[in-house]
C-alpha cells in the first residue's frame, strides 16, 4: 500500500501503544533519504536504486532490537520513521491491514 495521508491522520488514538502491537511499522519498507544520518551498514539498495533500511530474514527492519522491542538507532532513525506517529491514522490503518491479513492466526502467535 503506498503511503497516503489519511483524513484523520492528525488524530492520535491514545489507546494505541507500540507495546501491544506486532511491530507492523518495523516491517514496512523504509526509504532512506539523502539527509538521513542512518548508519549505512544497515541499509541496502532496491533493484530500482532506492536506498532502504535492510531487513532480516523475517522481514523486520535490521535496526529493531527484538529483545527489547525498540529501535536500536532511535536518535538516528530515518526521517520517514520520525513522521510515523504511534496511534495516527496511518498507524491504525497499517495495523488493521496487517490484522486482516493474519486474522486466522491467534494474535498471541504473531
Amino acid at each position: 500500500m503506498p503511503f497516503e495521508i489519511l483524513p484523520d491522520d492528525h488524530l492520535v488514538d491514545p489507546k494505541v501503544q507500540c507495546d501491544d502491537c506486532e511491530a507492523v511499522c518495523c516491517r514496512l519498507t523504509v526509504v532512506v533519504m539523502p539527509d538521513d544520518i542512518v548508519p549505512r551498514h544497515l541499509t541496502e539498495h532496491t533493484p530500482e536504486g532506492l536506498e532502504v533500511m535492510a531487513r532480516d530474514e523475517d522481514g523486520w527492519c535490521v535496526a529493531v532490537d527484538r529483545m527489547q522491542m525498540c529501535c536500536s538507532i532511535y536518535s538516528q532513525r530515518p526521517s520517514i520513521c520520525r513522521t510515523f506517529t504511534m496511534g495516527s491514522g496511518f498507524c491504525r490503518a497499517e495495523r488493521l491491514s496487517y490484522s486482516k491479513r493474519y486474522d486466522d492466526i491467534p494474535h498471541a502467535l504473531l
